[in-house]
Formats: structure tokens, sequence, C-alpha cells
């Protein structure tokens, strides 16, 4: 049976899946990253997962995977395969496609930025599905975008297109990560809710997803987070509609999981600030943590079209 591998890196687990012609999940496992051991051995443990993905689909399905798509986090270089840069990893210049296709026999692999990649599976078979233009935002440790247009993902010139994470909301705000002060990912990523809620609590091992559970049930600190977190949200994606124009707005991430915790409030501060700009649908991710996978698998196949085309 004809086959794909899909690999998911994140920081600390990697999800991975052989992925059917028809996108049918055919075999999925996790595997941790290995981080702990430094960045060459994350490379390493990559390296042994998909080889004993390759192994398995012989085993059970008759046959090797036909190609590999693999997300990972950081700087991507889809074209030459290479992933710059991923702080949380240690990575830089890392010749993931090349490496990859060198333990897999040689079959063509494709290399993905882990949020576009995502937005691609959220796209075609998620929350996206049957709309033409969306923008799809994680709110995760981080926050960043994925642009869609007609079933594809647009990369952008240099491949750092949809950073909306990194828009300035506050020009008064904290300092980002990034150098810049006032990011909306400084303010309304689930990073940032963690801090400002263990900051207001009290309590320094309560987190974002504590938080929402403060703001259902009532309390007032907790509110008063949760609403500076929204706003600076709302600012940044009525910035990314102004440009954009999406036809559906999808949020997905870990804030995402308190559902109309964020969507009601949300809905309500975007649609307040529009002026003449189309407001679009504003729905939460599908696909929850499996959409790298399931988007790197699309990587994959459409890999293979791509190279019968040509």
């Amino acid at each position: 049976m004809r086959h794909v591998i899909a690999l998911d890196v994140g920081g600390t687990g990697m999800k991975a899946a052989l992925v059917g012609a028809d996108g049918a999940l055919l075999y999925e496992a996790r595997r941790a990253t290995g981080r702990e051991r430094g960045p060459d051995a994350i490379v390493e443990t990559i390296l042994d997962f998909a080889a004993d993905l390759r192994a398995h689909g012989i085993a059970h399905f008759g046959e090797s995977a036909v190609a590999a798509g693999v997300a990972v986090p950081g700087i991507v270089d889809a074209e030459r395969g290479m992933a710059l840069y991923a702080a949380n990893l240690g990575w830089r210049d890392v010749p993931l496609r090349d490496l990859l296709g060198a333990r897999l026999g040689g079959v063509p692999v494709a290399l993905g930025h882990d949020v576009r990649t995502g937005g691609l599976a959220e796209g075609r078979i998620g929350a996206g599905k049957g709309s033409d233009r969306f923008f799809f935002v994680p709110l995760g440790t981080g926050i960043a975008g994925a642009i869609g247009i007609d079933g594809a993902i647009e990369a952008g010139a240099h491949g750092y297109a949809g950073e909306i994470g990194h828009v300035v909301v506050r020009p008064d705000g904290p300092v980002c990560g990034c150098g810049q002060t006032g990011c909306m990912e400084a303010l309304a990523s689930a990073a940032a809710v963690t801090r400002a809620w263990a900051a207001a609590s009290g309590d320094p091992e309560a987190d974002a997803a504590d938080c929402a559970k403060a703001v259902a049930s009532g309390d007032p600190r907790a509110a008063a987070v949760w609403a500076d977190a929204v706003d600076a949200l709302a600012a940044g994606l009525v910035t990314a509609l102004t440009l954009l124009d999406p036809r559906r707005l999808i949020i997905g991430g870990g804030l995402a999981e308190a559902g109309e915790t964020l969507f009601t409030p949300l809905r309500a501060a975007v649609e307040e600030r529009v002026t003449f700009q189309k407001l679009p649908e504003i729905v939460p991710a599908a696909l929850g943590d499996t959409a790298g996978c399931l988007g790197a698998g699309l990587l994959a196949w459409d890999l293979l079209s791509t190279e019968v085309s040509a």
C-alpha cells in the first residue's frame, strides 16, 4: 500500500504517522525529541524515528514509504531543505532534507515550518476546508500564522510570511523575544497569559489554562488578565484582516482550548475594532495537535505530485 512518512517535530516531543494516498492515517506514533541531549542528538533521534517508521511500513504494508514530509519549528528554508534556526532545539543550518533522504533510502523529502504546515492541514481538511482565503493563528508559547490561498500556504519571498505575533500592538508594552517592545506575542500568547496570571494570582505554578478556568468561575483578577490579552490579540488580528482580507480566521493552540471563554470576547473585540474591513468567520481549529503531522503528510504527497507533473 502506497504511503508517506509524516513527522511533526516539537520542542519536547515528535508526532508521526504513515499516511495513505487518500489521507488515511495508517499508523501513528509519538516519541520524545530528546532535547536535553543537545541539538545533534535531536537530529539523530529524528533520523532514527523516520527509519523506524520506514521499517514499520515495509513490515506491515509491504513496501517502503514513497516520500516523507517533516514540520519543524523556527526558521525554515523549504526550497533548500534547511532548518536555519530553531532556538528551542539549538539548531542552526541543519540540512534536514538531505539527512532524512539519505536515511530513508533516497526518497524525496519535503520540509516545512510547523505553523504553516499545520495551517495547510487546517485549510484542506480542517476548519478552513472549503474556504478560498483563510488565516490560521495558533496561540501557544509563541504566536505565528499561516496565510491560506486556494488550498496552499503563502510562505513569502524569504519564508517569513505570517509572523503575526511580531506585529507591535502596544509600543510601550513588554519586551518581546524578537527584540521589539509591545509585540502581540509578548501580550497575548499562552506564555504571556501564564506570566501575567502567575503574577496576578501570586501562584508561580499557575498557567494560562488555570487563568481560563478562573475566568469561567468569575475571578475578577483572572478576568482582567484575560481581557488584556484578548484586547492585544484583537488589535493584532485586525491588522491581519486589513492586510489579508481572509474569509475565515482560524484560531488554534493552547489558548483556543478555552472555547467560548476565548471566542466570545475575541469575536466581540475584533468586531468592535473593524471599520471598513469585512469581518471574517472566527472559528476554532479542528485538528488540535495533529495538524502539523497531517500537514507534513500533505507536503509529502504534494511533493510527489509536483515531481510527476514536472
